[in-house]
């Protein structure tokens, strides 16, 4: 069964571990790398783990069978909470398809839209196609915003939403 645990400081090696493990699995999905927060120091994944709080931003694990295989964070916009973007989605590549990924994204939505958020906005990058296709069938929509994927200059991040509101 799928469980999804709020990342909190007793979870900080855990985040790391699974966070790390994402940068090197799926290395043009994230706006960071492995090489750079690999070298981050335990006091830097603890203010990590601590932003996570739940007031303005939140972080999910999710197990499967007693292991970490998935992650996903969320931050209400700082000039207007009524937008929250989802970042750092991931699944581990053997849970792929199993609903995980969905049991994250749903979990995020509800604490965003508690949160006061009306829309879920995120980015993928172009050539994630199987990411694309997942969220559009959880009902998110291409807004045709792009921004240059700051990683490779080659590849270009695609702009996603979705309405919480009911």
């Amino acid at each position: 069964m799928i469980q999804v645990h709020p990342i909190t400081l007793p979870l900080t090696a855990d985040y790391k571990a699974v966070r790390l493990r994402a940068l090197k699995d799926t290395p043009l999905a994230f706006g960071s790398t492995y090489v750079r927060e690999s070298q981050f120091t335990e006091d830097e994944w603890n203010a990590r783990t601590a932003n996570l709080d739940g007031n303005k931003a939140v972080g999910y694990l999710a197990s499967l069978y007693g292991d970490y295989v998935g992650l996903a964070v969320c931050f209400l916009d700082d000039n207007d909470s009524s937008i929250a973007y989802l970042y750092s989605m991931w699944v581990a590549p053997e849970q792929r398809r199993s609903g995980v990924g969905k049991e994250l994204v749903t979990t995020i939505e509800r604490w965003a839209a508690e949160h006061g958020a009306r829309t879920l906005d995120l980015m993928v990058t172009n050539i994630n196609h199987s990411a694309i296709t997942f969220y559009e069938r959880l009902g998110y929509k291409k807004t045709g915003h792009t921004e240059p994927y700051r990683n490779d200059p080659a590849l270009f991040e695609l702009g996603m939403t979705k309405s919480l509101s009911t």
